[in-house]
């Protein structure tokens, strides 16, 4: 059984420095410009057998916005930051270094309570091998980059240390051919 899985990233509106965790905002007026931009080459996604999205509202907005009428996923919502939600990176490490810089370091560690980079990783690996897969099937999903790059971490069992290494940019996609527990990143030339 094969099958293939397109993420694609959802856009982010204000810049990443000022960006919250956990912050469900709409799509704002540059994430919509670049949803615009970038439909002519993510509007075909819409073919794909089963389509997904993240339960924020930038993801429906945008699977919406690319014709996917896609399924919300629970399993597929931002990480949550527990007593970090709506904090900038900056104002948390102000207030409490330690706590940043364990979260940094340790996969396990969840100082602000919410979910550890692991739960993060093990949850959206669980959502990708539990997919009704058809061989030769093909599905979409709008996920937000925390999620994205969890989901490939999991596919190339890369160590949960090499999730700070993947930098999923706004409507990037990214593509998972194989099956559950065997997994491989497909790059594509641009047609």
């Amino acid at each position: 059984m094969h099958v293939r899985v397109t993420l694609v990233t959802a856009p982010l509106g204000a810049s990443r420095l000022a960006e919250r965790f956990a912050d469900d905002r709409p799509l704002d007026q540059a994430a919509w410009h670049t949803v615009q931009l970038a439909a002519h080459a993510l509007v075909p996604l819409a073919a794909a057998g089963l389509r997904y999205c993240s339960p924020t509202h930038r993801s429906r907005a945008t699977g919406d916005a690319l014709g996917f009428a896609p399924l919300v996923q629970p399993a597929l919502s931002d990480w949550d930051m527990g007593t970090w939600r709506g904090l900038t990176l900056g104002e948390v490490a102000a207030h409490d270094p330690l706590a940043v810089d364990t979260w940094l370091r340790d996969p396990r560690a969840a100082p602000h309570g919410g979910e550890s980079l692991l739960d993060l990783v093990t949850r959206a690996g669980g959502w990708l091998d539990t997919r009704p897969f058809e061989d030769g099937g093909a599905l979409a999903a709008v996920a937000e980059p925390a999620v994205v790059r969890a989901l490939l971490v999991y596919a190339l069992n890369a160590p949960p240390a090499a999730y700070w290494n993947v930098d999923p940019g706004p409507l990037s996609a990214v593509t998972l051919t194989g099956h559950p527990g065997r997994w491989s990143l497909r790059l594509e030339t641009p047609r």
